[in-house]
């Protein structure tokens, strides 16, 4: 009789039950920090997640290791512009809705502050998407209003609950909001958490981790998932040949890099070789190549030679790099790194 209730329990819950990628912040491809440059409105960060806020530079960024006893890494809002609204962000693919649409969803995660004196109005929203399936706008603010006025959003967007105070204090706390993602023609979920603060002081932070949404009325037990899974899940957006502690684009790195020994590279605009990407990524990618010193849209050459290279005939397999340079180039050892972003926008 016991296996027989195991068994039934599986086949009732055949999925996981978070749709949120990513939700304990430890996977950061990108980076571990992002400031000035890095940081502004509609920039993803730790992976899945990207910044909202009222202009740029609002925030700094950071995977942090200041955490409930829950998790092991937690993402750091630094505020850096004061007196702004901000918060973070993640779009659920229309091919993953599926449950959620037409049903009653709760949105939960773990948060504190650094001080209440200021960054004392925290809200969350469930926000379906009516536009285009996986062509959202991802600045889904069109004005972000006065302190305690919720955010207006733009057309294609509706928020699903009605945000409220959270009174998120300075102590570790789970906090959740219920909605129905009822609107007619709806074909993506996003899920925003943010500061609706306009009094705030410098150097404040607001944590957050263990975000889940699940199906139901209810917040139950964050879902934790095996590491590996949580990368390949979020390789399906964005991966890269760096190793996982390094950030693309950073200069004097082979590990991780790609090579071809010997390689004949001597016909300009002549094809090099074949990169396959880790994973199936979601559809075509946006491809960056890097060269040693960390130049996009280059390899490295012989003796650390830097050769303009384009990567072309991409899809969401892999792609080929072109020579490009405008010349022919010396049969030898070429390596190169590079970055592929399949995003919901």
């Amino acid at each position: 009789m016991a296996i027989q209730k195991v068994i039934s329990s599986v086949l009732d819950n055949p999925g996981r039950k978070n749709y949120i990628i990513n939700g304990s912040m430890q996977v950061a491809q990108r980076n571990t920090s992002f400031t000035s440059g890095s940081n502004n409105d509609d920039a993803y960060t730790l992976d899945r997640f990207y910044i909202l806020s009222d202009g740029n530079d609002i925030i700094d960024v950071t995977q942090s290791t200041e955490v409930p006893s829950t998790a092991l890494n937690s993402i750091a809002l630094d505020v850096e512009t004061v007196n702004k609204k901000f918060g973070i962000a993640q779009i659920i693919e229309n091919k993953n809705c599926t449950g959620l649409i037409g049903n009653t969803v709760t949105l939960s995660f773990e948060a504190k502050v650094s001080a209440t004196t200021k960054l004392d109005n925290v809200k969350a929203a469930i926000v379906a998407w009516d536009g285009t399936a996986d062509s959202v706008t991802t600045d889904i603010i069109s004005a972000w209003g006065a302190e305690d006025t919720n955010p207006t959003l733009i057309t294609n967007a509706t928020y699903e609950n009605t945000p409220a105070n959270l009174n998120v204090t300075t102590s570790w706390a789970k906090y959740s909001v219920s909605g129905t993602v009822d609107t007619s023609g709806a074909n993506n979920v996003i899920v925003f958490i943010w500061s609706d603060v306009t009094d705030t002081t410098a150097g404040d932070f607001l944590y957050i981790t263990n975000v889940q949404l699940e199906v139901g009325s209810t917040a139950s037990d964050f879902e934790h998932m095996n590491i590996t899974e949580q990368i390949q899940l979020c390789e399906r957006y964005f991966n890269k040949s760096y190793a996982l502690s390094v950030a693309p684009g950073t200069s004097n790195t082979i590990e991780g890099s790609i090579a071809i020994r010997n390689g004949n590279f001597t016909d300009n605009n002549s094809p090099f070789w074949h990169v396959s990407f880790p994973t199936r990524m979601r559809t075509e990618p946006t491809v960056t190549t890097f060269d040693f010193a960390g130049n996009s849209g280059k390899i490295g050459g012989p003796s650390n030679a830097s050769v303009t290279a384009t990567a072309y005939q991409i899809d969401e397999r892999g792609f080929n790099i072109l020579n490009s340079s405008g010349s022919s180039v010396a049969k030898g050892d070429y390596y190169c790194n590079y970055q592929a972003s399949a995003e919901l926008w």
